[in-house]
């Protein structure tokens, strides 16, 4: 045994459950799991020291904060903890976050990205159970899954019961990419999963508890009435940007492919107004670039030439510089493949440019999830034929992620 899991739908436990349709899915709106906690799963917090770990993404549907809204229904909510880009979630990637106490209600805000990424016993002291409601991106590169591992990890060996406050994927559930090898396992890449994982952050918490032996007593409240195909701006639930350079649900459906370009010599328009919507740099040749995708009709995506300045870019790649650069479009959100996209870019900006085009190796395999991508490239393999090699490994994760699954 690897702890336990309850799942909640509509007030009805289900234990052991692989798969179950979403609670009040013949409504258009969907409700995050704090809404279904409060409404009809009450019992897991009730008389309880509750501590929190979220950010400025876990809000009910109106937009209200989960700290306002807990407390408004008399939940004993004791203390709060952040992840990376801080409780505000305006910090700069990668930039440690110190512990400080949340002015408005006084609580303090034990930080999970600095001194230390798990929750010491100090930290837990005088707790009966800990929540966490994080927007994940969709993208295995995202650290807030590694910050939710590593309280199921601490909470588990205390026998302290976690409770994930469930949220769409905000991408939907498409699979892309290749899975990462644990030999390559990093806080940017914690659980083997594809690029694009597909999952939501209850979904990744139940994989994780199992495959890692994290033995948390984990519960996940699921968000009802969502369906896997189904993006954010379809379920009525506003956005609110994840971190500050992911502004827009474009740049996260973007973002499972154009991540990789932090390991490499061009930016990814950090510090621009598209961030992760865009790459540039100021030897690329970008109409050239453009012409060349353009004639390998990669389905769901339009390609335009830019001009960008990067202002405190945060990777320090070109700040205050006038780049050269390809915006992405999404056309097709349903034929469109981020990774691949991304991985065809790679190989053209290697063919036109091989001595201004360069890989950080150790940033961009941990990216990557193994040295494989990188050395094809470099060996100028087809993309193709690198991208055709995945599909047994990502056939083989949907086969052993099933028994994970929540919604359908």
């Amino acid at each position: 045994m690897h702890g336990s899991l309850t799942l909640l739908v509509g007030g009805t436990v289900l234990l052991g459950c692989a798969a179950v349709a979403s609670a009040g899915s013949r409504s258009a709106r969907v409700r995050p799991g704090v809404e279904v906690l409060l409404t009809d799963s009450a019992h897991l917090i009730r008389g309880r020291r509750l501590g929190l770990v979220t950010n400025q993404t876990g809000i009910d549907s109106r937009g209200v904060s989960d700290v306002e809204v807990l407390r408004g229904a008399g939940v004993r909510l004791v203390a709060l903890f952040s992840p990376e880009h801080g409780f505000r979630g305006a910090a700069d990637p990668g930039a440690a976050i110190a512990t400080t106490i949340d002015s408005a209600t006084g609580l303090p805000i034990y930080s999970l990205y600095g001194r230390t990424s798990a929750p010491t016993d100090s930290m837990l002291a005088g707790l009966d159970a800990i929540a966490i409601d994080l927007q994940d991106v969709g993208a295995r590169y995202y650290t807030y899954i590694s910050t939710a591992v590593e309280v199921m990890r601490v909470a588990g060996r205390r026998r302290l019961p976690v409770i994930i406050l469930d949220r769409p994927n905000p991408i939907g559930g498409a699979v892309q990419g290749s899975v990462l090898d644990t030999a390559f396992t990093s806080f940017v890449g914690r659980l083997p999963v594809p690029m694009r994982h597909g999952l939501t952050m209850g979904e990744m918490a139940r994989f994780a508890n199992r495959e890692l032996g994290l033995g948390a007593i984990l519960h996940v409240v699921p968000a009802s009435g969502w369906r896997r195909r189904a993006a954010l701006d379809a379920t009525g639930l506003p956005f609110v940007p994840p971190s500050p350079n992911l502004r827009s649900l474009e740049s996260l459906f973007h973002y499972p492919g154009t991540c990789l370009f932090e390991g490499t010599t061009l930016s990814v328009g950090r510090g621009s107004d598209a961030a992760f919507e865009q790459i540039g740099s100021p030897w690329l040749d970008a109409p050239r670039i453009i012409a060349a995708m353009r004639q390998l009709r990669l389905p769901g995506v339009e390609y335009a030439p830019v001009r960008f300045t990067p202002r405190r870019p945060g990777d320090g790649k070109y700040a205050d510089t006038s780049l050269a650069g390809i915006r992405l479009r999404v056309t097709d959100r349903s034929r469109y493949d981020p990774v691949a996209t991304a991985v065809h870019l790679m190989a053209a900006i290697e063919a036109v440019h091989p001595d201004e085009m360069r890989w950080n190796a150790r940033q961009f395999d941990r990216l990557a999830g193994d040295s494989g991508l990188r050395e094809q490239l470099e060996r100028k393999v087809d993309p193709a034929v690198i991208m055709r090699a995945w599909d047994p490994e990502r056939r083989a994760f949907q086969a052993a992620i099933r028994p994970y699954l929540i919604y359908r």
